[in-house]
C-alpha cells in the first residue's frame, strides 16, 4: 500500500481556542502537533485536509503552506513570489483572491501587501502568455492566504473559502449572536460531551444550544456547507472527500435532553427556524420563558451553559439585577450542575454571588471574556468534600498554564491602568475621606492589590500574596505605609505566526 504524502498545514482559530483545536485535530490524525498565537500547526495528508475543514468545530480555517522567505520590503515580496510556479495552482480561466494578513513594523498595509501579491501572479502569467487570471472578490476558484510575521513571509492555500464558522445552518440571527466556533469552544472547554442534560436559559437565535446537540450526536460541523475551496484545487479527489463527508461512524446515540429557554418571543422563533435547518428540530426543546420563572431543575444534574447580555444595551442597575437573579436561580434550582456563564464585566461575575471554581479566558470578537465556572452544590463550600463533585472536567495542565498567563497579562494591564486612574485622582485633589488610612495604599505597592483572581493563582504566590498582606496591616496599625513593591516575573509563552 503506497502511504499518502504527508505536508505542513495550518488550522487558524479564536484565541484562547487553540488547545481545543490541537485536541481536535489530534483526534483527526494529525501529526507534529504545536499550538501559536490563533494557529494549530500539524502536519497531515490531502485526507486530513477533507476531515479537519468538515470535522473541526473550532477552526476557523485550514491553510496549506507552499511558499515560505523573508522580505525587507515590498519589492521583495513581489521578487520572492514571482519564483513560485504559478501554473501548478491557476490557469488563465480560473480566478482568484488574496487574503493578506500582516503583523509586521515593516509592511503596515494589509491590502498593499495584497496587490503586490496579484501583481507578482498578474506578471507571471503575462511574461508568458500575454495574458493573465482574474481577481474575483465573490466567489475566486482559489484563494491564497499571505501572511507575514516582522520579515518572515508565508504563503497558503486557503483550503476553506469562507471562514469555517459559517456552518450553513444559521437562516436567522438575533442582535449581536455568539459565533459558531466560540460556542462550540465553551461547550468543549466545559468538558460537556453529551453525558447529560444540558440547559442555555437565555438561548437567544439558539447557536449554543445547536452546536451542543451537534456535539452529543457526533454530527460534523461542516454537514451544512455548500461548499469548501478545496472542491476547486487541481488535484480534488472527489471519491475521497465524498467518502469523508459520507462517513457517520462518529454518530452518537444521545441519552439526555438539550433545552433552551428565552423571555424574547422573537427570539425564540428565530432558534426555532435555524434548529429546523439544521435537522435537529426534535432533538432540541425550547421554551419563552424568562430564567427568573424556573421554578425547578429540568434533570436532577447537568450543564449550564449560556452567553447572558454583557451591558452594552442595558443599565449598568438592570445588568447586576439580571446577574443576581441568574446565582440565585442557580443556587437554589440547579444543585448538582455545573454551571458555565460567559461575560466581560467583572461587576456581572461579582454580582452572582457564586465562588467560581474554574475561570476560561476567552474573546468574544473584540471583547476580552471570561467563562467562569460554578459547581452548583447545596449547603456550605467548607461542607462540599472535593471527591464529592462532578467529575466532567479536563485535566489539562496547558489549560491552566495557558489560562494562567492569560489572566496574568490582563490583570497586570487593569493594575496600570488602575494606577494611572488612582495618579489622575490624585492630581484633581479628590480622594474617598471614609476610607481608613492604612488602606489607601496606591496601586501596585503591596497592601490588597493582587494580580490573581480565583483558584488560577500559583498556591505559592497566593502564599506570598497573603503574607505580604498581613504584613501590610499590621504596619498599617502602626501608622506605617508598605514599604515594598511584589513584583512577579512571567518568561513570555511562545507565540505562533
Amino acid at each position: 500500500m503506497i502511504e499518502s504524502e504527508r505536508f505542513p498545514l495550518i488550522a487558524k482559530t479564536m484565541a484562547e481556542l487553540e488547545d481545543v483545536l490541537a485536541e481536535e485535530l489530534i483526534a483527526l490524525g494529525a501529526d507534529n502537533v504545536e499550538i501559536g498565537t490563533r494557529m494549530v500547526s500539524f502536519t497531515g495528508d490531502k485526507a486530513l485536509v477533507y476531515k479537519a475543514n468538515i470535522h473541526c468545530r473550532t477552526a476557523l480555517r485550514i491553510l496549506k503552506p507552499i511558499h515560505s522567505f523573508k522580505a525587507e520590503s515590498a519589492d521583495e515580496v513581489y521578487e520572492a513570489l514571482k519564483q513560485v510556479n504559478w501554473e501548478d495552482y491557476l490557469s488563465l480561466g480560473t480566478t482568484f483572491s488574496i487574503d493578506a494578513v500582516v503583523y509586521s513594523h515593516i509592511f503596515t498595509h494589509s491590502k498593499f501587501v495584497a496587490y503586490k501579491v496579484k501583481d507578482a501572479i498578474a506578471d507571471w502569467f503575462m511574461e508568458r502568455y500575454e495574458k493573465r487570471p482574474s481577481v474575483s472578490l465573490s466567489n475566486p476558484d482559489m484563494v491564497f492566504n499571505i501572511h507575514i510575521s516582522h520579515n518572515k513571509c508565508t504563503l497558503s492555500l486557503d483550503s476553506s473559502g469562507e471562514s469555517l464558522h459559517k456552518r450553513g445552518y444559521r437562516v436567522a440571527q438575533t442582535e449581536a449572536p455568539i459565533s459558531e466556533v466560540l460556542a462550540a469552544g465553551m461547550i468543549l472547554k466545559s468538558g460537556w460531551r453529551g453525558e447529560s442534560t444540558l440547559v442555555d436559559p437565555m438561548c437567544g437565535s439558539g447557536t449554543i444550544l445547536i452546536e451542543a446537540a451537534m456535539i452529543a450526536l457526533g454530527i460534523p460541523p461542516g454537514i451544512h456547507r455548500q461548499h469548501f475551496a478545496f472542491e476547486r484545487w487541481k488535484d480534488f479527489d472527489q471519491e475521497l472527500f465524498s467518502h469523508i463527508y459520507n462517513d457517520d461512524a462518529g454518530a452518537k446515540e444521545f441519552k439526555f435532553r438539550i433545552i433552551g429557554s428565552d423571555s424574547s418571543p422573537a427570539a425564540i422563533s428565530i432558534a426555532e427556524r435555524n434548529i429546523k435547518n439544521a435537522g435537529l428540530k426534535n432533538q432540541i426543546e425550547l421554551s419563552v420563558k424568562p430564567f427568573q420563572q424556573y421554578t425547578e431543575a429540568p434533570a436532577t444534574e447537568g450543564v449550564v451553559i449560556t452567553n447572558p447580555p454583557y451591558g452594552e444595551r442595558i443599565k449598568v442597575e438592570e445588568l447586576n439585577e439580571l446577574y443576581g437573579m441568574i446565582g440565585e436561580r442557580l443556587k437554589h434550582l440547579f444543585t448538582g450542575y455545573n454551571a458555565y456563564i460567559l461575560s466581560y464585566r467583572k461587576e456581572s461575575f461579582d454580582a452572582i454571588g457564586l465562588k467560581h471554581t474554574r475561570r476560561f479566558f476567552l474573546y468574544n470578537g473584540a471583547l476580552e471574556c471570561e467563562m467562569r465556572e460554578y459547581e452548583i452544590f447545596s449547603g456550605k463550600r467548607r461542607e462540599y468534600s472535593r471527591d464529592e463533585r462532578p467529575r466532567n472536567r479536563r485535566d489539562d495542565a496547558f489549560l491552566k498554564e495557558r489560562n494562567s498567563r492569560e489572566g496574568y497579562r490582563r490583570s497586570r494591564r487593569e493594575e496600570r491602568e488602575g494606577g494611572e486612574e488612582s495618579a489622575g485622582r490624585l492630581e484633581r485633589g479628590t480622594f474617598n475621606r471614609d476610607r481608613k488610612p492604612a488602606h489607601r495604599t496606591p496601586a501596585g505597592k503591596g497592601g490588597d492589590r493582587r494580580p490573581f483572581d480565583g483558584d488560577d493563582k500559583p498556591r505559592d504566590f497566593a502564599k506570598r500574596v497573603i503574607r505580604r498582606k498581613e504584613e501590610g496591616s499590621s504596619r498599617g496599625q502602626k501608622g506605617e505605609g508598605a514599604k515594598k513593591t511584589l513584583r512577579i516575573r512571567r518568561s513570555p509563552g511562545k507565540e505562533g505566526e
